[in-house]
């Protein structure tokens, strides 16, 4: 029987779920600390939905189908969280370092000195040990004139709008913290 990778529990059916940026397999009373992950078996009820109103009479075939389409787009979407505004580490970055700074005829060393860093982390990045962190990966970015993140993600383009020319408050208002 599978376990709650939150609290352990012994579950029949874990929901999958994104919390900060991970994907966990959490039960129904963790679920609520993060956002639920719509997987492909959602789509197609949202297909379901949308053939089965094609029956319907043309009347109600017209306002159930939009109605349908805007549930069946909104349900398909997840909720954005700050972790979609982050830039993603490209997976080959070890490389990417390593080979711009070969190519500059730099030392592990002398890369390190020009950027105020420990030779011990050029070593480790190089090796794909650790992950750099955003100061250190714009320094590299900077000094080696490479790029450590990948493209734009095909997620940024489900977000421009969809649509929906719908403008809400939120779109509007800037908050004071």
């Amino acid at each position: 029987m599978p376990q709650c990778e939150m609290c352990g529990a012994e579950q029949a059916s874990l929901t999958t779920t994104k919390v900060e940026g991970a994907e966990l397999e959490l039960c129904e009373n963790c679920k609520e600390f993060g956002t639920e992950v719509r997987t492909e078996s959602t789509s197609s009820a949202s297909t379901k939905y949308s053939t089965s109103s094609s029956g319907k009479s043309d009347s109600s075939s017209s306002t159930t189908s939009s109605s349908s389409s805007s549930s069946s787009s909104g349900g398909s979407r997840r909720r954005r969280d700050m972790f979609d505004d982050m830039d993603e580490i490209a997976g080959d970055y070890d490389d990417r370092i390593r080979e711009a700074r070969e190519a500059d005829g730099l030392s592990q060393e002398d890369l390190a000195k020009r950027l105020n860093e420990k030779a011990s982390l050029i070593r480790k990045l190089e090796r794909g040990d650790i992950l750099p962190s955003d100061n250190v990966r714009k320094k590299l970015e900077r000094k080696l004139d490479i790029s450590l993140t990948e493209g734009g993600s095909a997620d940024d383009t489900d977000w421009s709008g969809g649509g929906s020319t719908t403008t809400t408050l939120g779109d509007v208002v800037k908050r004071k913290d």
